[in-house]
């Protein structure tokens, strides 16, 4: 396994679904984690398991929307653990609806967690990896940044924000030996992908539950460690070579399909 022994990262988002297990095996790396999370009795939970198992996490609420609420919890992490290493922007909220049923509402609250939230965070946490000489950003996208996907138009926009944008910090920021990539995660079986099922096909979750396995031509959804795994070797030494890349974890749902 790839080590991040003595790094401390940042896991927004990280009490559950993909940040909780990005979070568990950054810290079964040797990383302290710091989980930024808005659920803050979820990220307690997640903090205390993984203290359980023998690793470093502080949990710290956060909503990565407020500007105020990011920077104060940076100020914690760098005071409790001298700096900061590692940021995984993994934090965002999902949206169903084209661009004639999204409603302003909801288009202006995918845009605010989604793609502000990131923007915040690099904002706040850049500073400190170019005044210790370094780091490495890993962003959170998404199939639908790179592909039409239907009724995701919101998503699909924030996402393809969230795509470019690690461009441009991988461009801005190689000459202070900072490193950004991205992940592309076509379905992921978390509590999200549950929710939606108890919500929208209650009497029939098994049957829709395999639908959905069944658009990835590998046959199922990912799993949150499958992601976690490909986020801890990008974050790691192991990858140093590999700056300004979005990689596809999709069961072959871009290459694959009929």
């Amino acid at each position: 396994m790839s080590s991040l022994r003595d790094k401390t990262a940042i896991v927004t988002g990280g009490a559950s679904g993909i940040g909780l297990a990005i979070s568990t095996l950054f810290a079964e790396a040797g990383a302290s984690v710091s989980i930024l999370d808005f659920d803050e009795a979820a990220g307690s939970t997640a903090a205390r398991g993984i203290e359980s198992l023998g690793g470093v996490a502080l949990p710290l609420k956060c909503d990565v929307s407020d500007s105020a609420s990011i920077v104060e919890a940076v100020g914690v992490v760098v005071e409790k653990f001298g700096g900061i290493d590692i940021l995984v922007n993994n934090a965002g909220v999902a949206n169903i609806g084209t661009a004639t049923t999204t409603s302003e509402e909801d288009f202006d609250r995918v845009m605010r967690v989604n793609v502000k939230g990131v923007y915040q965070c690099l904002n706040a946490i850049l500073p400190v990896m170019v005044k210790s000489g370094g780091g490495v950003v890993l962003n959170m996208s998404s199939i639908a940044a790179v592909t039409g996907l239907k009724d995701r138009f919101a998503y699909s926009a924030s996402k393809g924000a969230v795509h470019t944008m690690t461009y441009s910090i991988a461009a801005d920021y190689l000459e202070h030996g900072i490193r950004c990539n991205s992940i592309c995660p076509a379905r992921v079986h978390t509590p999200f992908v549950d929710g939606y099922l108890e919500k929208n096909y209650p009497d029939n979750k098994e049957e829709m539950f395999q639908k959905l396995s069944a658009v990835q031509p590998i046959g199922r959804m990912a799993k949150p460690d499958e992601i976690a795994k490909l986020a801890l070797y990008l974050c790691s030494e192991d990858s140093s070579y590999i700056t300004g890349q979005s990689f596809n974890i999709d069961g072959g749902y871009l290459n694959l399909r009929p």
